[in-house]
């Protein structure tokens, strides 16, 4: 029997230590998930699991159930005598998070135990500066590593100019080119991979994440699938699984992040710059749309700061507070923030109501 190398797929030292607290259990990871029933690879192979009754009653939200890269607990370590039972879940040291659909506002966990995250994003039509902002906001909330990745450099003629560009938004950021053309991008990316480390790609559906990933993976097991004309890509990948690499440590792959949306977001770290100028306004909850003696502001005047980059702060701000929220839900947000100024909603209907008696002659 083959024993399988745990550590290499990323059972680091603590989830070693945590997992000793659970006596008469055996650890695993989890590979890909179908409805209620989990793929886990044991340090004996893999096997099919679900979780426990308990497990099912304890949970309090749907972020709560496993998912593609977490560390679990179960009652064996082989493929015997039906599904495995999970029985607890790990500490996640890093999670990607998007909103159920509708208005419940539940988080669900996409991926979990990423170590490095690549933000893929073509050098054509599909390269925006709003959008890398956008991903590296939801990065950074994931506790991953964010580095960007700019694919198919050889279809750009204006790389440095990009380059420069790039630049005023990925503070602290590495940046890769690759080429399809070439091998260069490709052995940049394997530098950040290795012996028990995890990572992931996200990105726009057609902008090179899956043929980068057969590269990793030294073959074709990925489906791929060009842009559209318009550079509106369509699906590639639509189900996540853990792959592990031959070369060492392991790739989740994650569908479009078209599919994420907008979910959690750490701006204060793609947002550095603005972060930074805040704590120079006068007032500490300035919201940099005419308040005097805004540093913000003085910054776009004086040329340190451009006026877009505030715009898609301030827009990511609006649409991480009414995600998940129906339309109705979202004009209830609007109309209270509204008249905040009055107290909120409360008192706005009283306001409404008062001029509209006062209309009616009463």
């Amino acid at each position: 029997m083959n024993i399988i190398d745990l550590e290499n797929l990323g059972l680091s030292q603590r989830f070693v230590t945590e997992a000793a607290f659970y006596t008469n259990f055996y650890v695993g990871r989890v590979v890909s998930q179908s409805k209620d029933l989990f793929k886990i690879v044991t340090a004996e192979g893999e096997l099919t699991a679900e979780v426990s009754g308990k497990f099912r009653f304890a949970v309090k939200r749907p972020s709560d159930y496993p998912t593609v890269g977490d560390f679990v607990m179960l009652d064996r370590n082989e493929a015997a005598g039906g599904n495995a039972i999970i029985h607890h879940l790990l500490t996640r040291k890093s999670a990607f998070i998007r909103k159920a659909a509708g208005s419940s506002g539940a988080e669900q966990i996409v991926a979990s135990n990423i170590d490095t995250v690549f933000i893929c994003m073509s050098l054509n039509n599909d390269f925006n500066l709003r959008r890398v902002e956008r991903y590296l906001g939801v990065a950074w909330d994931s506790r991953a590593i964010p580095v960007i990745v700019l694919t198919k450099a050889d279809l750009c003629d204006s790389l440095q100019q990009k380059l420069s560009e790039l630049a005023t938004v990925a503070c602290g950021v590495d940046v890769l080119v690759t080429s399809s053309m070439s091998e260069d991008g490709f052995e940049a990316v394997h530098g950040y991979l290795g012996r028990g480390k995890t990572v992931a790609f996200i990105g726009s559906s057609g902008v090179g994440k899956s043929t980068l990933i057969n590269r990793l993976m030294g073959g074709n097991a990925l489906k791929t699938q060009q842009l559209r004309n318009d550079d509106k890509g369509r699906h590639t990948t639509s189900r996540r699984e853990l792959i592990v690499l031959a070369s060492g440590g392991v790739v989740i792959d994650t569908p479009g992040m078209r599919e994420l949306g907008i979910e959690t977001l750490d701006l204060s770290k793609a947002f550095v710059d603005i972060d930074e100028l805040s704590a120079q306004c006068k007032f500490h909850d300035c919201t940099h749309t005419g308040e005097p003696h805004c540093a913000v502001q003085k910054a776009i005047t004086d040329g340190v700061l451009s006026g877009e980059r505030l715009a898609n702060y301030l827009k990511l701000l609006k649409e991480a507070k009414y995600e998940g929220l129906n339309s109705k839900q979202i004009e209830t947000e609007k109309v209270t923030a509204m008249f905040a100024e009055v107290g909120g909603m409360k008192n706005a209907r009283k306001l409404i109501k008062e001029k509209s008696k006062a209309r009616q002659g009463f």
